[in-house]
């Protein structure tokens, strides 16, 4: 009997192999899994971007890219969700930056440690800048806050999205927090 993760699965390699009406069919599937995800970075910050709007754009996003033919399977998906859910986030900071500031993005440091990032509104445009340099320090770390801070997902999730064991990716975490309250504190 099929599960709703190998029904995704098969769904994705159809989309991999050029199918079209595959991404028509994966939806429904993933759609209240990315829906969830999107509603909890919804009610951790304060943002006009309503969830579902969210979910919208970044399941545009995903099927438009080349990413495509590489996604393997539903937690891979839903890692490649998580980047363009910081995408769309992060596109719709600036945007609402620029218009309150004249044009002119104005950086704010964050006031606390990065577990309050998830409890109170926070600077998106601030995240992803100190996330584009931790990528430029340890890609693997600032792949484990993605998937862990803007895909929502567990420690387990975020191991098996990046086949890895719990706790290179539990190591990872505190790493990556240390790092992150040192660049946003």
């Amino acid at each position: 009997m099929a599960t709703p993760s190998t029904d995704a699965t098969v769904f994705l390699r159809r989309l991999s192999a050029g199918d079209p009406r595959a991404a028509d069919e994966l939806l429904p599937l993933v759609y209240s899994e990315l829906r969830a995800v999107a509603g909890s970075y919804m009610n951790r910050d304060a943002h006009t971007l309503q969830p579902t709007a969210l979910v919208h754009e970044a399941f545009l996003r995903m099927v438009a890219a080349e990413e495509v033919a590489q996604w393997q399977s539903r937690a891979h998906f839903m890692g490649v969700a998580a980047k363009a859910m910081r995408s769309v986030l992060v596109d719709h900071a600036r945007a609402k930056h620029a218009t309150k500031r004249g044009g002119s993005a104005e950086r704010v440091a964050l006031d606390g440690l990065v577990e309050q990032l998830e409890a109170q509104s926070s600077d998106l445009v601030a995240v992803d800048d100190a996330l584009a340099r931790l990528a430029g320090v340890d890609p693997e770390l600032a792949r484990v806050v993605e998937l862990r801070f803007f895909g929502g997902l567990t420690i387990d999730e975020t191991a098996r999205v990046m086949e890895t064991s719990t706790a290179t990716v539990e190591r990872a975490w505190r790493t990556a927090r240390l790092w992150l309250r040192e660049q946003l504190g």
